[in-house]
């Protein structure tokens, strides 16, 4: 059995889930959170956020009748703009103030979220092939065969025995024949 997943939409919801957990860091300054620091705009990255994610659940299972997928780019393009604007421009709340770590992860979360609505329109998917393991079946001719060597050989059934003699073979000396072993089987 193979099952297909798209990328794009994982990519959009956990960019998504990014920017929820990013709402609840400092963005301008030691204490100052998202929910701190806006008026309307924190209300509106959350939303957004979540509209995404359902969105990204849309496309990932459209027979469930979650949000079209035709949402999610646009979606995405105003969390991307919603973002970009909080860090270009602080609100006045926090005026003069440089964008904190909770900024910069929303940013990141916004960019991944923007990847995966682009791989979402060009549905862009990867598979995973679950598939039962046949139980190995034994083949006689298989399981009788010899033992053989690394080079093949067929060993006898005997191994490691000589012949009735119990010392060990010698070396040939020069000019005489070479003694010839046998096996007994």
């Amino acid at each position: 059995m193979t099952r297909r997943f798209e990328l794009g939409p994982i990519i959009v919801a956990a960019g998504s889930l990014l920017l929820l957990v990013s709402l609840f860091l400092d963005w301008y300054g030691a204490g100052v959170s998202a929910w701190d620091a806006f008026e309307v705009v924190d209300l509106l990255l959350a939303a957004l956020a979540i509209t995404a994610i359902v969105a990204a659940l849309g496309a990932l299972a459209p027979d469930a009748g979650f949000l079209d997928r035709r949402w999610l780019p646009w979606l995405v393009a105003v969390v991307a703009v919603l973002v970009a604007a909080s860090i270009i421009n602080p609100p006045p709340a926090v005026a003069g103030a440089n964008a904190d770590i909770g900024a910069w992860i929303a940013f990141g979360a916004a960019m991944a979220m923007v990847v995966g609505a682009v791989l979402s329109i060009g549905r862009v998917s990867f598979s995973v092939a679950l598939e039962d393991r046949e139980p190995r079946q034994r083949v006689a001719a298989v399981d009788e065969r010899q033992a053989t060597t690394e080079t093949a050989a067929v060993m006898s059934s005997r191994r490691g025995r000589r012949s009735s003699s119990s010392t060990p073979p010698t070396e040939p000396t020069r000019g005489a024949e070479p003694s010839k072993r046998t096996d007994e089987e």
